[in-house]
């Protein structure tokens, strides 16, 4: 480790963190209100006095504020909480069957006729869920949580405020959340025979609002059209949200403080986004920023490090943070070098803020620590995620961060932002997507209608795989632009994915899907026609990709 990187990690501190966690602490932030303003006006107020060049932008976005919730059902009253997007209930409730739907898996919605009932379904809300339920044309979802916290969710799958194509896509039923204990009585009553009615009331304020975003900047050696790296974390909250964003709001805070010390020796320049419409709005203060940046963005933005959770109690593990492949060696120094641990990559799921992969820019991080499985403060197993059995409840206070964990944290972003800084060329490594792509080519059948297809993509990717290292920001940043849309993007580049799970190189789905297929059928000359244009756009962009590395 150079003697700058320990430096600058000597400089971070745990009492000027726990300053701002404080500060974070003193309200509500919910995206589009007046104390989340208030709490951006602190964040500028910070970085305006490390030297930072800041404007505060305010933009229209559509915005779900969840308000009081309650369910009858089984004859008695349940505790509840409605959901960011659903839909507000009729007067005097929504009411319908209740029919138990498992887990709310497509497979448990295959030939189920919910049409007009309430699904009964195991887990924490979800877009996946919410999507299912509309189109299957139930009238309400009840969610059983996995523990007796009732956890807030957006359920909305659209990513960002929705356009006039998207907006259908909308969820169109009424969503609650019950407790775990409340809900298993009612699905053992279901499975003794009993029919139950359920009614649903849930007020929801959804519409267009006027919401925050603060960008800060500081150039490079370059000036102020040279690449820089977008350093970005949400700061609307459920709650007071002291851990989720508020540590990692600190964690941006004293990073930014402590690099700009040490400013003269970057050869990028640094911005720092903080978001609002995280929660409420998904992610559309992040996709409106690269909507209406698309251009600039394209132009010299070379990573984003997101940011989100930082310094949980008991957050041990920090081995389950995604990264795209270009950056898995970075992440991998980094955490070794701060934590000890060996970190061998993770796809980044389709969360996070992460707007910026249809414009071909890597990402790191998000989520950097986690619990571990089975301590008190992990959760239940089905849990959606291990930041914590209070993540996204009314307990996500101070008494939640573990000051000495929240240094190692943003530590590790220190390390990780002053390589992407000052580094002579990018740390950035395209060779190992390339990698990636192989190992999934090499999975699909060699034989088949699709196999001249895929042998020249293999070869293409063994190619690329080979290549040279880059020698020139540019040439890693152009390469980057046409891989990453292919691994982490389904449509164009100018367009947003929805917030559904999405597999790594989603363009292959036709190409897997016309391998399997009988030779000569109907099914393989049907799929033949998308897997060929699949094929043109994934040759299309190794062939960009290999021409940049080449110079």
């Amino acid at each position: 480790m150079s003697e700058s990187v320990t430096a600058l990690k000597e400089a971070v501190t745990g009492p000027a963190l726990m300053r701002h966690v404080q500060e974070f602490a003193r309200r509500v932030k919910l995206s589009g209100t007046p104390e989340e303003l208030e709490s951006f006006h602190y964040l500028k107020a910070q970085l305006d006095g490390f030297g930072y060049r800041t404007r505060l932008l305010m933009h229209d976005a559509y915005i779900s504020l969840p308000g009081p919730a309650r369910v009858e059902a089984g004859g008695k009253a349940l505790k509840a909480i409605t959901q960011s997007f659903s839909r507000p209930s009729p007067a005097g409730g929504l009411r319908g069957p209740l029919v138990d739907l498992g887990r709310g898996t497509a497979a448990e919605f295959e030939g189920r006729d919910v049409q007009g009932r309430v699904v009964l379904v195991e887990g924490i809300a979800s877009p996946a869920v919410a999507a299912l339920a509309s189109a299957a044309g139930a009238a309400g979802q009840l969610h059983i949580s996995p523990q007796q916290h009732l956890h807030e969710m957006c359920i909305s799958p659209v990513w960002g405020s929705p356009s006039d194509a998207t907006l259908p896509d909308l969820p169109r039923t009424v969503v609650c959340t019950i407790s775990q204990e409340d809900g298993q009585a009612l699905r053992a009553r279901l499975a003794a025979g009993e029919a139950l009615e359920a009614v649903l009331h849930s007020e929801v304020d959804t519409g267009w609002r006027q919401t925050p975003l603060l960008e800060a900047e500081l150039d490079g050696q370059g000036g102020a059209e040279a690449p820089f790296i977008l350093f970005s974390g949400h700061h609307d909250t459920w709650y007071e949200g002291v851990m989720d964003n508020g540590s990692a709001n600190a964690t941006m805070l004293e990073a930014a403080r402590v690099l700009a010390g040490r400013q003269g020796a970057w050869r990028r320049g640094l911005r720092l986004c903080f978001w609002s419409g995280h929660s409420h709005g998904r992610y559309s203060g992040s996709a409106w920023y690269a909507d209406t940046r698309w251009e600039e963005l394209d132009r010299r933005c070379a990573a984003h490090v997101n940011v989100d959770s930082t310094g949980g109690i008991g957050a041990t593990v920090l081995t389950e943070t995604g990264v795209t492949p270009e950056l898995v060696a970075l992440a991998a120094d980094t955490i070794a070098a701060e934590t000890g641990q060996h970190y061998k990559g993770k796809r980044p799921s389709r969360s996070s803020d992460q707007s910026f992969w249809g414009i071909g820019i890597p990402s790191m991080f998000g989520g950097l620590s986690t619990q571990v499985p089975g301590t008190p403060t992990f959760g239940p197993p089905t849990m959606r995620n291990a930041l914590g059995w209070w993540w996204h409840t009314p307990h996500d206070l101070i008494d939640k961060i573990d000051e000495g964990f929240l240094v190692r944290d943003t530590r590790v972003f220190v390390h990780a932002l002053w390589r992407l800084l000052t580094e002579p060329v990018l740390p950035l490594d395209p060779s190992a997507t390339a990698a990636a792509l192989l190992q999934e080519l090499q999975g699909l059948p060699q034989e088949g209608p699709a196999a001249p297809c895929l042998a020249r993509a293999v070869a293409a990717a063994e190619a690329l795989a080979a290549a040279s290292t880059p020698s020139s920001d540019h040439a890693v940043m152009q390469a980057c632009r046409a891989l990453v849309p292919l691994h982490m993007a389904e449509h164009d580049r100018f367009a947003h994915d929805p917030a559904l799970p999405l597999p790594a190189w989603p363009l292959l789905r036709p190409l897997k899907a016309w391998a399997q297929a009988p030779a000569g059928s109907d099914e393989a000359r049907f799929l033949g026609v998308a897997a060929v244009r699949a094929c043109n756009r994934l040759l299309h962009g190794l062939q960009r990709a290999r021409a940049a590395l080449d110079g």
